[in-house]
C-alpha cells in the first residue's frame, strides 16, 4: 500500500522587518510531511518575504498578498484572504508557526470552515494526526482530526527548519477582497531594539531565577553570555518580580526555546519553567540546593553559590 502524501499545505508565513521569522522555516518542515508545500506572505514585506520563501528548499508555490487592507497583518482582514486562498487552491492543510501572530489568524480562518485548530504541534504522524503537549508538558496528545480542512500551529523548536535556500518556487498575486472591512484600526508597532542574541533563536542561553535576588545581579549572567554569544532568559518568579522584563521569560507562559546549550543559574526547575526548555540539547544547572528538581532533569549539575560559580566560569571562558 502506498504512503505517498495526498494533502496539499499551505504555510502562513509570519515576517519581523522585512525579514522570515525562523519558526516559519520549522512549519515548512511539518507542513512537508503531509503534502506539497505552498507558502503564502502578507503584509507590507510580503514582497521581501516571498522573495526569501521562493529560495526554501521545499516550497513549490509562494502566493502573496500585499495590498492595504492587508498590510498591518490584522487578523480581521487576514483570514478571509486566507480563506479564498484555501478554497481556490484546493489546500488540505494549512500551518503557521506558533506564535501570537497565527494565534490570532489560525482560529479565525479555521472557524470560517467550521474546522478545530490543533495548537503547537510537535509531530506530524500522518496526514490527520498530530502530537502536541498538554499541562505543562505532562501530557502528550495524539490528536486525529476529521475536519475537511486541518489547521494547526507548529512548536517551532521541535522541527528542523527547513533549508532557506535550495529552492526556486514560482510567485503569484493572490486576489485580496477589496476595501478593509474597518472592524479594527492599526495604530502602531512597539518592536524592542537590541543587538544581542534572540531569546527564541540562540544556540545558547544563560537563563535566572529567583537565587539571583535582584535584577541588577542579572549582569552576572550578562557577563557571562557576552563571550558565548548567548541570549539571557528568566523564569516566571522573576519577571513577575520586576526583575526582568517579559520578553525574557521561558516557560510555559513564556518563550519555548530548544537551544544547544541552556546554563540556568538559581533556578529550582519548576514545571512551568521545565516546560519551556526541556528540548534543550545540553542542560547545566548551577544551584544551592542539591535536592532541586532542576537536577533532576540537568545533564550537568553544580550544588553551589552561583554569586562565586558563575564569575569563575565566565573568566574561564574568556580565557
Amino acid at each position: 500500500m502506498s504512503t505517498r502524501a495526498l494533502g496539499k499545505a499551505l504555510v502562513i508565513a509570519e515576517t519581523l522587518e522585512g525579514k522570515l521569522v525562523p519558526a516559519t522555516l520549522a512549519a515548512i518542515t511539518a507542513a512537508a510531511k503531509v503534502g506539497p508545500v505552498t507558502a503564502f506572505a502578507s503584509g507590507k514585506d510580503a514582497a521581501a518575504a516571498a522573495e526569501q520563501l521562493s529560495k526554501v528548499a521545499g516550497v513549490q508555490q509562494v502566493l502573496v498578498a500585499s495590498g492595504a487592507a492587508v498590510s498591518s497583518g490584522l487578523p480581521e482582514e487576514l483570514a478571509p484572504v486566507v480563506k479564498s486562498v484555501v478554497e481556490t487552491n484546493g489546500i488540505t492543510h494549512v500551518f503557521a508557526a506558533t506564535s501570537a501572530f497565527s494565534k490570532n489568524v489560525i482560529p479565525r480562518v479555521a472557524a470560517k470552515f467550521d474546522a478545530m485548530p490543533i495548537c503547537d504541534i510537535t509531530a506530524v504522524q500522518g496526514e490527520d494526526t498530530f502530537v502536541r503537549h498538554a499541562y505543562a508538558g505532562n501530557v502528550v496528545a495524539t490528536v486525529k482530526s476529521a475536519d475537511a480542512v486541518k489547521f494547526a500551529t507548529v512548536r517551532g523548536t521541535s522541527f528542523e527548519r527547513a533549508a532557506a535556500t535550495g529552492g526556486s518556487a514560482p510567485i503569484a498575486a493572490v486576489a485580496e477582497g477589496g476595501a478593509a472591512s474597518g472592524k479594527s484600526k492599526w495604530l502602531e508597532d512597539l518592536i524592542a531594539k537590541s543587538d544581542k542574541p534572540d531569546l527564541a533563536t540562540a544556540a545558547t542561553v544563560v537563563a535566572g531565577g529567583r537565587g539571583l535576588k535582584s535584577g541588577e545581579n542579572f549582569k552576572l549572567l550578562e557577563a557571562l553570555a557576552a563571550p558565548l554569544k548567548a541570549a539571557v532568559g528568566a523564569t516566571r518568579a522573576v519577571v513577575d518580580a520586576g526583575y526582568c522584563p517579559n520578553d525574557m521569560q521561558v516557560g510555559q507562559t513564556g518563550k519555548t526555546i530548544a537551544p544547544t546549550l541552556y546554563i540556568g543559574a538559581g533556578i529550582s526547575g519548576a514545571i512551568q519553567h521545565i516546560a519551556g526548555m526541556k528540548e534543550s540539547k545540553v542542560i547545566a544547572v548551577i544551584n544551592t540546593d542539591a535536592d532541586a528538581p532542576f537536577f533532576q532533569v540537568a545533564d550537568y549539575g553544580l550544588v553551589g553559590d552561583l554569586f562565586e560559580a558563575v564569575p569563575a566560569l565566565t573568566k574561564l571562558v574568556k580565557g
